[in-house]
């Protein structure tokens, strides 16, 4: 038997719903009285342990605005035929992981850049044996010393180094919360004939004591329309 790799979702449609295939993935369109949503993994696979993380896109088909609340979007897993809820991530709270993330790299890197520094400052000097042969034996001869030269050199390439080291972990912390800022789904009023959408994150699925796959639902509230999607993880060898 091949090693499980990871892991694919399927959608179990209902009334109302219908199942497709966006850019190879699966995906579900769920159509209420005043509103449509369109939802699909953000992967093609998920990694075992990892969080299911969703593109969901909701679009007003009434004639008046209506509300989309991060807080009223629910999630249930089945397991061991309990239905135990599933934590909705938040983009506030995926911020805040992302700046945690952030000052544990800043904390290291501060310590490598230290690390550098000193070996820097200690690259000036030089330490050798001498031996030395006379008629009376043969003698060897300890010497020590100091190269102002070959001390700037190498401070400046630490110094060069650290430079590049931190910018490197300032512009990673920039990118990763201006694309939490562009694909994390937000409160949003969607006006008529409006679409939103973006990313659901949930938190890992649980174990349960029967083998096979993992069933959950993700249920969105658009105004009065709620939408209930009912997911199948199965193992991909």
């Amino acid at each position: 038997m091949g090693r499980l790799r990871d892991s694919g979702d399927r959608f179990q449609a209902k009334a109302q719903q219908g199942s497709l295939i966006r850019d190879g993935n699966p995906a579900l369109v769920s159509r209420n009285p005043s509103s449509l949503v369109l939802i699909r993994p953000a992967a093609r696979h998920f990694v075992p342990g990892g969080r299911p993380i969703f593109v969901v896109g909701i679009y007003n088909l009434g004639k008046g605005p209506v509300e989309f609340r991060v807080a009223n979007v629910e999630a249930v897993q089945t397991v061991n035929r309990q239905a135990v809820d599933l934590k909705v991530i938040t983009y506030e709270q995926l911020v805040n992981e992302e700046r945690n993330r952030q000052i544990f790299a800043a904390v290291l890197t501060g310590v490598a850049a230290g690390a550098n520094a000193v070996a820097a400052s200690q690259s000036g000097y030089y330490h050798g044996n001498t031996t030395i042969h006379t008629s009376r034996g043969t003698y060897t001869a300890h010497t020590t010393g100091f190269s102002p030269t070959a001390a700037a050199i190498a401070q400046a390439r630490a110094s060069a180094q650290n430079e590049a080291m931190i910018a490197s972990t300032i512009e990673a912390g920039q990118r990763n919360m201006a694309m939490l800022e562009q694909a994390v789904i937000k409160d949003n009023t969607l006006l008529p004939g409006e679409w939103y959408g973006g990313q659901v994150h949930l938190q890992p699925l649980g174990s349960d004591a029967a083998s096979g796959p993992k069933t959950y639902s993700i249920a969105l509230l658009v105004g009065p329309d709620r939408h209930e999607i009912d997911i199948v993880q199965e193992a991909v060898r």
